[in-house]
């Protein structure tokens, strides 16, 4: 009872515990310090500049902060080189004329006031190491062709270590393959090397990331001889060595193992895991197969793994046992409490890694244990619990979980304020939100102790609870569906015991945006014009703007397009004008849209005009020769009669597009002249065409050519981007310039690129004959300036604009923060999350996936489950739902960031229990052992049980030939029970079952069967059960059957399970019915029998996938031997069942047919006929009233249960009519068989059942009948006798 109590009470702590923890202090409020920024565990510095170490906190008083530097005191006051930040406790050394290397050490700020004391981490301070490649002198390497290489780099140490590449002396990347690749340690191997590897550049770069420097190593030179090149060979290992090897990992790290092989022809390498299947979504293959890489190591992905080498001559495998170790993370980490004086609280740090981390807590920054003593705190291992707190309890506790991989620290105050409610919200904010929306109306407070919350609209006096208001746990208040009535003034009142703080905002609900005339269908002819409307009905109090897409695009930059407040014209229109135009109305709260399609036709032909085209012009001349511009003039040629509208003058140049001409301009057709402007370094020939309202003439006869100086480019390429394909390089393109704006020879192009706010000077190549260029070494996404400029012989172009561009993606190295679910019901959870911080994203955000998976059910027998689905959501969610889950299960789950290049770590993965559901159906219903009176049901559980089995309910009712239904049985079994025998069942007699599993939550679907009693009379007579002195009662109408199971003696060499049971037979007219359960494998079922005591062979009858067999042509009086067998493939006998022996009646079929004979039927009327007679004459005495004598029941009669009837009176026996008033149907004999003091003594039941059919279909009756005892008054107690069953009723009349 203690151990229940205390529980209840640690419950209760944890809920306050979070309550209190939802609170962000007001910064004019007392609090301990906060320490909200810090530098790195491990901090690598520039030795190039100065050495600044963050440490900021917050607090109330405002923090002072001091430093210790390898666990000691650190003055700063006694290093001129060291200052602090005004208002900060940051560290700045200033390392002019100073080495950097004189402050490496462990550094540690602590930032305390009059309430507690938070301390940082543990900063490690290390200065970055770039130093230079050793000189060295590299001797040419000679080797035959076909034989392996390995080019070794072995670069300088540095501090982080260096990215390693291979590049030539043209600062090209050294092309790979799966015959030639980068190790990890930067190695350069060639499983066979060809001629072509022959050159004298092979030069190792080793770029230093923290310093952006970059060094090489002297070039190696590589000669192939192919004179007698190596033999064909099978593959073997270049690295690793050996059949095995180890490698141990971190849980969260990167595993990266390689296998690169020597072999002619070249070896391909694939991996597997030995233990289990690679993860897929965090394996990848780089370096041409010869590397498997895993990101976001787990426990999981421990064992062996294996990697493959083969070619056409051979294979050869390496195993690599990885081992996982985790240094500490957080399961919960603890959180600040504020607390009012006399509350409850706890602090909760929970951390794992293997091994187990230790957790340790200190106080203000000394250990617990050294704490001065308070009687309101209780520390439990991984858990602090405050009771009955006082002011002047608070305090910064930090919590330490370490083991020999590293460690976590975390603080957290305790701050314990008695302050009175405050809003936080600003007062009279204006919430504005579209009808048929959601509106939030937020209340943000603090106090202490918590406040309560409540809210009022306008001035009316009742709270602002149900529907169609949601209050939140936060103060917010939601209208789920926001109508104009919700519109006014809404007051939210924060109340604790030491006051009341109220505010005031406004929500005003605006009606949505609307288009009424949307843009209709048009067929408009070529040349005509056509107008497209759009009305739009607005909230007068918001201002709507239109705007038009054609094909959701922007419309064409032409003034035949001329846009109105509601309609768009289109003059002039041309088959270029066809498409889908849409007319977008936005407002500053919704928008409306609407499209239509314009669809373009030929004019309607006109009569055709005796006109003709005009003659082509003719005398071209060139005067006005200048570099830039040349005048051109012509004569017109015959109009004939159709006056001229235009010249089209076109040109050729033939020294870039020879024999092919262009438009150039048109002049209209009074003029002769044209002042023709020209590009530089072209050659142009001229021509004139005419139009007039025929046609265009034929062209003129060209003009001479004229030469145009070179000069520098007037353009620079467009559509110049910066993106990136891997982590660190820059992807540079543009659109090349053609050959008529060249202006020149050598065209290049100048490409520039610098890191923006990072880099001043800009970084620059000149290339040619490309339209992109790779920049290799980049940070990872970073913002680049980038702008290209043209340039040939005779200069550069124009200045060329800036654009920004960004290097490639990384993955994102943080998992979203603050995971938290709330389960909805049995099958919908809702997962909750924080943003994953800006820089750690390492690209641009596309979302979060939320990867979960069944670990199990909460069911004992139920299996375990590892199969994992994954949700997308985009990247403005911080939520999410999900359904379809199973209930009454453990489910795991965890989120993840993911951008372009792909998924990031994993938050700590959370559990989670579904509640209870409705079972599933029953797996199986089998009914077995059909007898006279009796069946034997046998079932199994739900495999989808979805809780707690709290029993079963069994219905089942009669059904006749005629398929009507009889009355409904109904049945309530204990869960554990597998199987049940009904008793007292009609012969012969077809009944329906309907059989379900229940839980707390109710009942599941329900699985029905029918079956048929059969008729045997050797089974006619069913003893009765005694169960007392003086007591006789019949068989239970239920016998319930614990599983049978055969035993195994010891000693003896038998299967480990049993393939068949429950073995049993029936007699019918047709044969022997024998039924079984079989729980083997084998499909091959035989019946098996032969006569007792013959030494024939074995009879054998095959089963088709049933578990019962009619036996049929059984010889009357003679008894049969007969089992199951189960064979296998080979046609052997696997499984037999245990061996039955049925015997067959000699006169069998003539006792069954009894029923059928007329003598039989006769009888059985008249003895119905009597009976009934009786039945009246009693009925007349006992309306007279009375006591009649009773002879005393006849003890002898071989049917102890059948009564006679007295000759003299016509009586049953004793009858009293102390209880007239009792109905006639009223009496009910107990589950003992005796009847209960005060029932009545003589209700019909006692005779049969007069309401269930008292005659069968053959008209015999078929009551029951039964006698009264004499009462025994000395035994102080009744006695009756049970109703006998039918089937000796009827034994009594043959």
């Amino acid at each position: 009872m203690m151990e229940r109590t205390r529980k209840c009470a640690m419950l209760l702590v944890l809920c306050l515990g979070h309550l209190a923890s939802s609170l962000e202090v007001p910064l004019d409020l007392p609090q301990p310090p906060t320490i909200t920024h810090e530098s790195p565990k491990d901090y690598i510095i520039d030795p190039r500049e100065n050495i600044v170490i963050l440490c900021d906190a917050k607090g109330k008083p405002y923090p002072s902060f001091f430093w210790t530097r390898n666990g000691t005191h650190f003055d700063i006051d006694m290093d001129p080189k060291v200052t602090m930040k005004p208002h900060s406790g940051t560290l700045v050394v200033d390392i002019s004329g100073e080495k950097a290397e004189s402050y490496e050490g462990v550094y540690q700020c602590t930032a305390r006031n009059d309430h507690g004391t938070a301390v940082s981490n543990n900063i490690i301070v290390r200065q970055s190491k770039s130093p230079l490649w050793s000189k060295e002198r590299n001797e040419p390497i000679v080797v035959r062709e076909g034989v392996s290489l390995v080019l070794h780099c072995r670069p300088p140490a540095g501090l982080p270590p260096p990215i390693i590449f291979w590049m030539d002396n043209n600062f090209q990347r050294l092309p790979q393959s799966s015959r030639v690749s980068q190790a990890l340690n930067g190695d350069l191997y060639f499983s066979n090397i060809l001629k072509e590897d022959s050159r004298s550049d092979y030069i190792c770069y080793a770029r230093f990331p923290h310093t952006q420097t970059i060094q090489q190593k002297q070039p190696i030179t590589v000669k192939v001889l192919n004179h007698s090149p190596a033999e064909e060979r099978k593959p073997s290992f270049l690295i690793p060595s050996g059949p095995t090897s180890s490698k141990l990992v971190l849980r969260g790290q990167v595993l990266e193992m390689e296998c690169i092989a020597e072999g002619l022809p070249t070896p391909e390498i694939s991996w597997s895991k030995v233990s289990g299947e690679l993860p897929a979504e965090r394996t990848s293959f780089p370096h041409f197969q010869k590397t498997l890489r895993i990101v976001n190591v787990s426990t999981s992905d421990a064992g062996d793994y294996r990697c493959t080498a083969r070619n056409s001559l051979g294979i050869i495998h390496h195993t690599i046992r990885v081992t996982v170790k985790a240094a500490p993370y957080w399961i919960t980490y603890p959180k600040n409490l504020v607390l009012a004086p006399r509350e409850t609280g706890v602090l909760t740090c929970r951390a794992n890694g293997l091994p187990k981390p230790t957790i340790t807590w200190t106080m203000n920054g000394v250990s617990i244990e050294n704490s001065p003593r308070d009687p309101s705190r209780t520390v439990e291992d991984d858990t602090i619990i405050f009771t009955q707190v006082q002011i002047g309890s608070s305090a910064v506790y930090q919590c330490n979980a370490s083991n020999e991989y590293g460690y976590l620290l975390a603080n957290a105050f305790v701050n314990v304020l008695s302050e009175p409610p405050r809003v936080l919200t600003p007062a009279d904010t204006v919430y504005q939100v579209i009808r048929n929306n959601p509106a939030l109306l937020d209340c943000s407070v603090f106090g202490s102790p918590i406040p309560n919350i409540t809210w009022f609209k306008d001035s009316r006096s009742s709270t602002l609870d149900g529907d169609p208001y949601i209050l939140h746990d936060n103060g917010t208040l939601e209208i789920h569906v926001a109508q104009a009535q919700n519109s006014g003034k809404y007051i939210c009142v924060a109340r604790n015991f030491l006051g009341i703080s109220v505010n005031h905002v406004y929500l005003q609900v605006k009606e949505p945006t609307r288009i009424l005339k949307q843009p209709e269908y048009k067929v408009v002819k070529r040349s005509n014009s056509v107008v497209f409307e759009c009305k739009v009905k607005h909230d007068p109090s918001l201002l709507p703007t239109v705007t038009w897409l054609k094909d959701n695009g922007e419309l064409p930059d032409d003034e035949r397009f001329v846009v109105d407040n509601d309609s768009l014209t289109i003059t002039k229109v041309t088959e270029s004008d066809e498409g889908v135009y849409t007319c977008i109305m936005n407002t500053s709260l919704d928008q409306d849209s609407a499209s239509a399609k314009l669809t373009v036709v030929e004019a309607t032909p006109t009569p055709a005009i005796a006109y003709e085209y005009p003659d082509p012009p003719t005398d071209l001349e060139l005067t006005d020769q200048r570099d830039r511009s040349v005048q051109l003039t012509w004569i017109p040629g015959n109009e004939y009669n159709s006056p001229i509208q235009k010249f089209l003058i076109q040109y050729e140049d033939s020294l870039h597009h020879h024999g092919h001409w262009h438009n150039m301009t048109e002049v209209p057709g009074t003029r002769t002249t044209a002042h023709l402007k020209l590009s530089p370094y072209v050659h142009y020939t001229f021509r004139v065409l005419a139009l007039n309202a025929v046609g265009l003439s034929q062209p003129s006869y060209p003009s001479r050519m004229y030469k145009t100086r070179p000069a520098a480019p007037d353009e620079n390429p467009s559509g110049v981007e910066g993106h990136g394909t891997e982590h660190d390089n820059l992807v540079i393109s543009w659109k090349p310039l053609p050959g008529l704006q060249s202006n020149g020879r050598g065209l290049q192009y100048k490409v520039m690129w610098r890191q923006k706010e990072v880099d001043n000077q800009w970084s620059s190549v000149t290339v040619a004959n490309v339209s992109k260029f790779v920049v290799s070494g980049t940070p990872t996404f970073v913002p680049y300036e980038v702008k290209v400029q043209a340039l040939n012989e005779h200069g550069p172009g124009p200045e060329p604009p800036t654009i920004i561009g960004y290097s490639g993606e990384d993955l994102p190295e943080s998992p979203p923060d603050n995971v938290q679910f709330i389960v909805l019901n049995s099958t919908l959870v809702e997962i909750h999350w924080e943003h994953v911080p800006a820089k750690s994203v390492r690209g641009r955000l596309k979302g979060y996936k939320l990867f979960y998976w069944k670990e199990q059910s909460l069911h004992k027998h139920n299996s375990h489950h590892v199969e994992q689905h994954v949700l997308l959501f985009s990247g403005n969610k911080s939520h999410g739902m999900l359904p379809g889950l199973e209930p009454f299960s453990l489910y795991a789950f965890n989120v993840r960031a993911y951008n372009s290049r792909g998924e990031g770590p994993a938050c700590t993965s959370q559990q989670f229990e579904t509640p209870e559901g409705v079972p599933g159906h029953p797996s199986f219903l089998r009914i077995t052992n059909p007898n006279l009176d009796s069946l034997t049901l046998s079932w199994g559980p739900p495999h989808n049980r979805n809780g707690h089995l709290t029993g079963y309910t069994l219905r089942y009712q009669t059904v006749n030939n005629s398929n009507e239904l009889g009355p409904v049985v109904e049945l309530a079994l204990p869960p554990n029970e597998t199987s049940v025998t009904l008793l007292n069942l009609k012969y012969s007699t077809r009944y329906k079952f309907y059989f379900n599993a229940k839980t707390n939550r109710g009942a599941g679907p329900a699985i029905t069967e029918e079956a048929i009693t059969i008729m045997d009379e050797a089974l006619i007579h069913q003893p009765a059960v005694d169960v007392g002195p003086g007591i006789i009662e019949p068989s239970h109408p239920i016998a319930r059957h614990p599983p049978r199971h055969p035993h195994h003696h010891k000693g003896t060499a038998l299967p480990t399970a049993p393939a068949f049971g429950n073995v049993n037979s029936s007699l019918g007219e047709d044969g022997a019915l024998i039924s079984w359960e079989y729980w083997g494998l084998e499909k091959d079922v035989y019946v098996e029998y032969l006569v007792k005591n013959s030494e024939e062979e074995w009879h054998t009858e095959y089963v088709n996938g049933s578990q019962t067999y009619l036996l049929r042509g059984l010889k009357e009086g003679l008894s049969y031997r007969v089992r199951v067998v189960a064979r296998g493939h080979s046609d052997q006998a696997v499984h037999h069942s245990e061996e039955l022996l049925v015997t067959v009646p000699a006169m069998a079929s003539r006792q069954v047919d009894i029923a059928t004979q007329g003598w039989f039927i006769g009888l059985m009327c008249a003895i119905a006929l009597l009976i009934l007679v009786l039945l009246i004459i009693c009925f007349i005495q006992r309306n007279k009233g009375g006591k009649y004598p009773v002879k005393e029941k006849e003890d002898a009669h071989t049917d102890p249960e059948f009564q006679p009837m007295k000759d003299d009176d016509c009586t049953f026996g004793e009858y009293s009519d102390s209880e007239d008033h009792k109905p006639l149907k009223g009496s009910r004999t107990s589950s003992n068989g005796t009847v209960k003091r005060g029932d009545s003594d003589d209700s019909l039941v006692d005779y049969g059942d007069a309401g269930d059919g008292q005659f069968n279909e053959d008209g015999s009756f078929i009551g029951q009948y039964s006698g009264k005892r004499e009462r025994d008054t000395g035994e102080g107690h009744e006695s009756s006798e049970a109703p006998s069953p039918v089937n000796n009723a009827m034994n009594s009349f043959v």
